[in-house]
């Protein structure tokens, strides 16, 4: 991939900031709604990517170019090439574990690329929450560092406790099953709900890189978290009030609260076929009444079997709802390293119940691959939510208004389901019930989509959500503490620029 926008002279020599995000949609897109916001403050943004030496033709790879296509007012820089990729076909460490040390061997690219900036016009670097071996480069440069933390305040604080609970264990935490675990600022999180590559023996070779990348976020100047305070007003007590975190005699840097950073749907589309797609899945919508439409979506990476997408029609059918689905063709593979393959248009004929999409036209609307998550989110015909737990998507649809119904995959996204569903914190979605055991059967999806679309419990749920939003545009607006986070990050990194440069 060759460098796009690349630094030209400008008449007005404008302060940079660097942005480094880590691998995968779920962290350049967020990053990009993070730049955008930069830009508007009269910032120039750069964003550094590198050339993904994945074991296939990854999918990944087109959806970036997408959004360098969406989003010329950021310039855009590829690292070289690494001469000697991992050999991820042939090694029996987990692809991730290869990720992470790969990023923390471009360091050397990454200084080399931050020394072509004047000193003044850098302001400062921000990282994503896997690529905090920078914090290395900026120390060396003297340059302000700040990770941007893309998932909530109740998993960062989470990650900042877990070098204490992890230290001295002699087996992994997958041995607690279900066991609660006692964490400061959330709820008590069953063992088994934490991410996948934690539970494992902590001197497991991921476990431990993952663990050592987030102890880094120490070394850092901040971190910049995608929340709110009032939608998690536990956590971020919590770490106000953390003496040491994210690691031994480590003091947790300053945290800005600074969310809901999300699009809000209204950007252009890059190219004719996703315009199409979109300018379709709206005009479905114009169609139906408002708050009456189910909207199911598993992110970019998630992928049901054959056999649970067959539930997941009968139960829509059942219920009497209309519907917007986005159908990804599934994995058909348990292989790892084949995750972010690239995989062909789903032939729906084919995947669902025969006559399923007959029966329900009109009322229902299935589309492959991807749908214009945003938009459809804020549009007045949403009603509810079926989703991964991501937390853009979660944040999507908070800021939209959306009541949630909660199917969990991998990632932080069991966790976050249960900050989610507890009606004690956000209190804006509900479970579907068998995800943990890898099948929801059509019953169950019937009843969780009548319940939020019918009941008085669903009524509730709504009026929940619909606070939510409420307080997220307050927080958003002038005085408001998401605003007044950001100024005093700038300010702080500004301050910082000036102490560092003298």
């Amino acid at each position: 991939m060759k460098e796009k926008n690349a630094m030209a002279p400008k008449a007005e020599q404008r302060q940079t900031v660097v942005m480094y995000p880590s691998f995968g949609e779920g962290h350049i897109i967020p990053m990009t709604e993070l730049a955008k916001v930069l830009l508007r403050r009269g910032l120039d943004v750069t964003m550094v990517l590198i050339e993904r030496p994945f074991w296939s033709s990854d999918s990944g790879a087109a959806a970036t170019q997408l959004v360098i296509a969406a989003n010329p007012a950021i310039t855009f820089h590829f690292l070289p090439p690494d001469p000697s990729p991992p050999d991820f076909a042939g090694s029996s460490k987990p692809p991730f574990f290869h990720i992470l040390q790969l990023l923390r061997r471009y360091n050397g690219e990454l200084a080399r690329f931050l020394r072509s900036f004047p000193r003044r016009r850098l302001h400062s670097v921000v990282t994503g929450m896997f690529s905090t071996y920078a914090a290395e480069v900026a120390a060396e440069l003297g340059v302000p560092a700040y990770t941007f933390f893309a998932s909530g305040a109740g998993f960062f604080a989470v990650v900042a406790q877990l070098p204490a609970l992890l230290a001295g264990r002699r087996e992994g935490l997958k041995e607690l099953g279900d066991a609660p675990l006692e964490f400061a600022g959330v709820p008590p999180i069953p063992a088994s709900h934490l991410v996948k590559e934690l539970l494992e023996h902590p001197e497991e070779d991921l476990c431990s890189a993952m663990v050592d990348v987030w102890r880094r976020i120490a070394d850092m100047n901040g971190v910049v978290v995608n929340t709110f305070e009032s939608l998690e007003p536990r956590a971020v007590e919590a770490l106000r009030h953390f003496r040491c975190g994210v690691g031994p005699g480590k003091a947790l840097p300053p945290v800005y609260c600074v969310g809901p950073i999300v699009g809000d749907g209204a950007d252009s589309a890059a190219d004719q076929e996703t315009q199409e797609r979109r300018d379709g899945c709206l005009a479905w919508l114009d169609a139906q009444p408002e708050r009456s439409v189910v909207y199911l979506c598993f992110g970019s990476r998630g992928t049901l079997p054959a056999s649970q997408l067959r539930e997941i029609a009968a139960g829509l059918e059942r219920s009497g709802h209309r519907f917007l689905w986005v159908v990804r063709t599934p994995a058909g593979t348990d292989d790892p390293k084949k995750l972010l393959e690239q995989r062909p248009e789903p032939d729906l004929e084919a995947l669902l119940p025969a006559g399923f999409l007959e029966r329900t036209r009109g009322r229902g609307l299935v589309v492959a691959s991807w749908a214009p998550q945003a938009a459809v989110l804020r549009h007045p015909s949403a009603g509810a939510f079926v989703t991964h737990c991501g937390w853009n998507s979660v944040l999507e649809a908070v800021a939209a208004g959306v009541p949630m119904l909660c199917w969990p995959l991998y990632s932080e996204q069991m966790l976050n389901k249960v900050l989610m569903t507890d009606e004690g914190g956000m209190g804006v979605a509900v479970e579907m019930e068998g995800y943990a055991a890898g099948f929801v059967g059509a019953k169950e999806v019937e009843r969780k989509v009548r319940l939020v679309m019918e009941s008085e419990e669903g009524r509730e749920l709504r009026k929940r959500v619909a606070a939510r939003k409420e307080e997220a545009e307050a927080a958003l607006r002038e005085g408001g503490s998401s605003r007044v986070a950001f100024d005093r990050f700038l300010a702080d990194a500004e301050e910082l620029h000036g102490q560092l440069g003298n």
